[in-house]
């Protein structure tokens, strides 16, 4: 497919359309159902259920990932300019036929184009809540420029995703489309949270206000760290744990390793990357989990202490421990495709968990 096939416009209003039918039916039998509720508990009810769609859409991104489906349909938005790869089945064929293994074969067109079917419907409901949100701009004033930002940046995301394509999984494109896929899972907890009126934390709790912000950016690097191992294909450069290569400190190469701006697999000229470079990428990441863990144990630990922050304590360190898991058994099992996809749904909860934390500090009943 040349350059200029790469952006193909073609099936754009069936998509839409196809995207417009998946969203509004469940949102309008959805407000049937609960006909008679205030509009602000209208919205919360729209908004978790984005939100719930947007997790699974998160961890279903992993998956087309992770099954090598990125490319399943090399332009975009539809598949080889049509509304799916049944009507694409021809080209999908002689691409197969031509590559059995890939990049494009017909599973991994119906991967990639469920993904996009997702992601669209993710972006119709967010459109739905800003409509609502100006509608009921009475009820609902102090959240509607938090349902702007959320569209603007669900917009931003769609961009990625062209990206990813385009520019054929460049790693840093497909890195900042999953830290893109987890703050978007922010944005909709905290206007979650801000409809349901959560009571603010005890007096006592506000000295960990800070250190809600400073977890929150700790997990955000490791979160980087963690999607730069994946989008590089680092996983299986360390083997054992918790020694790398039998080695305490294996041999790497850091600036090769970070180099953001380069083809997948290639280094900044063009040569294939060093291993020595993969080495590095994986170990980061490693050692930077230790950080983590240790955190999330002293921020879980602060929060057990008192009854009303005791779930949320209780949260953290299960998911912690849920990281520690799934992350060696990505390592000492080679990267097997459930703890692959475990490990990118307990981070999506985490950032969920922390950010349901710190909104605590900020959201009370009387803001709207």
């Amino acid at each position: 497919m040349t350059e200029a096939q790469l952006i193909d416009l073609a099936p754009v209003l069936e998509l839409m359309a196809l995207a417009a039918l998946l969203a509004l039916g469940p949102v309008a039998w959805l407000f049937w159902r609960h006909r008679g509720r205030s509009p602000k508990e209208l919205m919360a009810l729209l908004v978790g259920i984005t939100l719930f769609l947007t997790f699974d859409l998160v961890v279903f991104g992993a998956f087309t990932r992770l099954s090598d489906s990125g490319l399943g349909c090399p332009d975009w938005p539809g598949c080889y300019g049509t509304l799916s790869p049944w009507a694409a089945v021809h080209p999908i064929s002689q691409a197969q036929a031509a590559m059995p293994t890939g990049p494009v074969t017909h599973f991994k067109a119906w991967v990639e184009m469920i993904h996009r079917y997702a992601a669209m419907v993710v972006g119709v409901l967010i459109i739905i809540q800003v409509i609502l949100a100006w509608h009921w701009r009475k009820h609902l004033k102090p959240t509607l420029p938090l349902a702007l930002i959320t569209l603007f940046w669900v917009c931003l995301q769609g961009a990625f995703g062209a990206w990813t394509v385009t520019l054929k999984l460049q790693p840093v494109i497909v890195t900042g489309h999953l830290l893109g896929g987890m703050t978007l899972l922010l944005l909709l907890r905290w206007q979650h949270i801000r409809l349901n009126g959560a009571l603010p934390m005890a007096e006592g709790d506000r000295r960990l206000r800070s250190w809600a912000w400073i977890t929150l950016a700790v997990v955000y690097v490791q979160l980087f760290l963690g999607a730069w191992v994946s989008t590089n294909y680092a996983v299986l450069a360390c083997q054992d744990f918790p020694t790398c290569q039998g080695s305490w400190w294996p041999d790497m190469n850091f600036s090769a390793g970070y180099e953001l701006w380069r083809p997948l697999g290639m280094d900044g000229t063009g040569q294939p990357i060093a291993f020595a470079a993969l080495t590095a990428i994986h170990y980061v990441h490693r050692m930077f989990a230790f950080v983590v863990l240790a955190l999330l144990w002293w921020v879980g630990a602060q929060l057990r202490r008192q009854s009303a922050t005791r779930g949320i304590g209780n949260a953290i360190w299960a998911i912690g421990l849920w990281q520690l898991f799934s992350g060696v058994t990505n390592v000492v099992l080679q990267w097997p495709l459930l703890a692959a996809l475990a490990h990118t749904a307990g981070a999506a909860a985490l950032v969920i968990v922390i950010t349901g934390w710190l909104a605590r500090h900020y959201v009370n009943k009387e803001l709207l």
